[in-house]
């Protein structure tokens, strides 16, 4: 009898968690253009941080993807630590809606809302196996996984009835009911399993079964709260200063919680009053439903604590991990990734999102070093030629690096659009460090022309200094279309790389006549015949960088 029931404990737990998981990939998936939305509406509100929090946790169902996405902007320096804190609080409400969705399961007569919901997971399958839509297969994917959380749910429950045949195991639980042992459980239990959801859910099957009482499942649940922190300080110990301080952050604001609650229950112990006093008297016979409303209630509660307190949680945290402890990688050190870190491969949409920040800002680069090569050879002046040096650092970095965590993020879970993306950003990181190679052919003239003295003659230099304009608002635009998938800044752009190519072409053939006119020397000439090649294929660069737009759709899916 013990082991049929643990076997199928077992059994519903991994039911539970696969549902979990897909509702977690598949509603990031499928709202994962609201998500961005709300992350770039993020400001210093802290009242708007816990919405965005407590919304985008219930949307993924994952307090632990929405506090490692934070911890993942935060150490790419995006958020600051009051936002980031304020995100965590709502991500701990949001996250209160899987027990909500759980004590469902305690309502119906005859045939039960468990065996109904579970009915989803037959119907969500068909529809991820036999739709032709993306966007529907994510649909079903959600639905799917909505009926799977109440097949493991059954199991769980059934898996408890069996237990609670047993007087041994009745025995046994009854008597664990000091409150530190009961959260230290709750702990342990979410650590193994990395859920607080799995653990909270188990505790609201555990009470209506009567296997144990609601103020056992109580700290069973304030114990989860902290477990629950154990995913995001292994990711943010493993990053830099701030990131730590971010885990540090979700960590004390959690466990101060549960001690407060602990400490309230202590001093209401004498009286005879206990939390379960409350919730059994406005929620009479519906244990499940006891356990869900307290969950929300002790988190709520402690987000209002906590909201005016931030600032000083804050400078708690800043005392423990002080900035003279930790070396701070700045912009002007070894070249590192602004945007994107492995930590928000956990949201993949996200990492989408980031990636392009990430290619933006390496097509910053790019032209900022294509203007100090022409910089360099219009005034031969070479007093940024190291800033120019660790630009191309900088952009070699980015390419391999970037490439790199396309190549992790290709194997996440993306909605057609994102991965349609994907495929295109590796040609974007090619098309971006081609510009910074042109750019420094450009120095290597310019460096050649001031050892032997020789320079452009004025027709010359008001030749460059317009194509170099052009190429400037070639770039204006095409940085517009590739940013807001402008199809009409395209088009202008296509225009402008027109205009280029004739114009490169103009360069040339004028220069040619000076050379047959003796204005200009052989060695000059071969260099600005190079030149005006390497800018006319800068804007080649440029143009395709642009096209990747094309083929993405709008992010509807």
């Amino acid at each position: 009898m013990i082991l049929t029931a643990l076997l199928m404990l077992a059994a519903g737990i991994g039911v539970f968690l696969m549902s979990c998981n897909m509702l977690s990939s598949n509603l990031e998936s499928i709202s994962s253009s609201k998500l961005r939305a709300m992350f770039s509406k993020a400001s210093k509100s802290k009242i708007r941080g816990v919405g965005i929090g407590a919304v985008s946790t219930a949307a993924i169902q994952s307090s632990g993807a929405t506090t490692v996405l934070v911890i993942g902007f935060v150490n790419a320096g995006i958020m600051s630590l009051p936002l980031a804190a304020s995100i965590i609080y709502g991500a701990n409400i949001g996250t209160t809606i899987t027990a909500q969705i759980v004590a469902l399961g305690s309502f119906g007569s005859s045939i039960s809302m468990t065996s109904i919901f579970s009915a989803f997971a037959g119907i969500g399958a068909f529809m991820s196996l036999f739709a032709k839509s993306d966007k529907y297969k994510k649909i079903g994917g959600i639905v799917a996984g909505f009926g799977l959380l109440f097949v493991g749910l059954s199991l769980m429950s059934d898996s408890m009835e069996g237990f609670a045949e047993l007087p041994e195991v009745k025995e046994l639980l009854a008597s664990i009911n000091n409150v530190i042992l009961l959260v230290i459980v709750g702990v342990i239990l979410t650590a193994i399993v990395q859920s607080s959801s799995v653990v909270t859910g188990l505790a609201v099957v555990m009470v209506a079964e009567g296997l144990i009482t609601l103020e056992q499942g109580i700290y069973i649940t304030l114990g989860s709260n902290i477990g629950s922190c154990i995913v995001a300080v292994i990711a943010g110990f493993t990053s830099g200063l701030n990131a730590k301080r971010t885990a540090l952050i979700h960590l004390l604001f959690n466990t101060f919680g549960v001690i407060l609650f602990v400490i309230i229950g202590y001093i209401m112990k004498p009286f005879g009053i206990y939390y379960s006093t409350f919730f059994e008297a406005a929620f009479p016979g519906m244990g499940a439903v006891q356990l869900a409303m307290f969950h929300t209630f002790f988190n709520c509660t402690v987000v209002l604590i906590m909201l005016p307190l931030t600032n000083k949680l804050i400078s708690i945290v800043m005392k423990i991990l002080p900035d003279k402890h930790v070396e701070v990688v700045t912009d002007d050190s070894v070249p590192h990734l602004y945007y994107v870190n492995d930590l928000m491969l956990r949201t993949p949409a996200i990492a989408v999102e980031q990636v392009k920040n990430e290619i933006i800002n390496m097509s910053r680069l790019a032209m900022e070093n294509f203007r100090l090569s022409y910089d360099m050879i219009q005034k031969m002046n070479f007093d940024r030629l190291e800033d120019f040096k660790l630009n191309e650092e900088r952009i070699d970095y980015l390419n391999k690096e970037v490439a790199r965590f396309l190549v992790k993020l290709s194997n996440q879970p993306l909605s057609s659009s994102d991965s349609i993306y994907v495929s295109t950003a590796y040609k974007s990181l090619t098309d971006l460090e081609r510009i910074g190679d042109y750019a420094e052919n450009i120095v290597e003239y310019a460096v050649k022309m001031k050892d032997t003295g020789e320079g452009f003659s004025s027709v010359a230099l008001e030749e460059t200094a317009k194509v170099e304009q052009m190429v400037e608002d070639l770039y204006d635009k095409i940085l517009l279309a590739y940013t807001n998938k402008d199809r009409r800044s395209l088009e202008v752009a296509y225009d402008i790389e027109e205009q280029i190519d004739v114009f490169t072409d103009e360069m040339a053939a004028n220069h040619i006549k000076r050379l047959n006119d003796g204005v200009c020397t052989l060695d000059v000439g071969a260099k600005y015949l190079a030149l005006a090649s390497d800018t006319e294929r800068v804007a080649d660069h440029l143009i395709n960088f642009g096209k990747t737009i094309r083929d993405l759709k709008p992010h509807s899916q």
